[in-house]
């Protein structure tokens, strides 16, 4: 892990510049977790270090390979000067450690849910992981181990939470691209779902 992390931080330094503020959090029986914040004109983004340091393993498997399997980080993009969206680092921390503690894999078009809103007002409690690449390209990592992916996280309100779940994250999605929906807004209203 401690010669990952550093090369993780160094691609994202690459793609979205010096982070402007971190913050550590670390929970009982897992590794620490930074989230760095990167300004980029009215866009804040939050990212995640620290949860690619072990791959993630498959619940269902006895054994965990401490070497092979999925790594990634979380990215999330809001509007800033809009709500007090630093109150996500440990939000954040929570969705990046659960590979650790849940034993999950944090895969694109998966749903991540808080039970509790991303910070002080949001209208989002659940997000939506979406497809890597696009911000911040994948870092290639020795064989055996898999790469490093960069997953953007789209926050959902309580009703495209349960809209995606019967839809689909690919109809979601085309429904937030059809009615044109800002998913930087941090104080969005829920898509028209009917």
């Amino acid at each position: 892990m401690a010669e990952i992390l550093p090369l993780v931080e160094a691609r994202l330094r690459s793609a979205l510049g010096e982070p402007d503020a971190r913050a550590d959090v670390t929970f009982l029986g897992t590794d620490r977790i930074q989230v760095l914040r990167f300004l980029d004109g009215d866009i804040v983004r939050y990212a995640t270090l620290g949860m690619s340091g072990a791959p993630m393993a498959d619940p269902t498997s006895p054994l965990a390979d401490p070497v092979k399997g999925p790594r990634g980080e979380l990215i999330l993009s809001v509007r800033g000067g809009i709500a007090d969206t630093d109150q996500v680092l440990r939000p954040l921390a929570v969705l990046a450690a659960s590979p650790q503690v849940e034993g999950l894999i944090v895969a694109p078009g998966a749903s991540l849910d808080l039970g509790e809103p991303l910070w002080t007002g949001a209208p989002f409690t659940s997000v939506l992981v979406a497809e890597p690449g696009g911000l911040v390209e994948d870092l290639e990592l020795d064989e055996p181990m898999d790469p490093v992916r960069f997953l953007p996280l789209l926050p959902m309100t309580h009703n495209e939470a349960a809209w995606k779940r019967v839809r689909g994250a690919q109809e979601l999605q085309e429904r937030w691209l059809t009615h044109g929906t800002d998913l930087r807004d941090p104080l969005r209203t829920s898509v028209p779902l009917d």
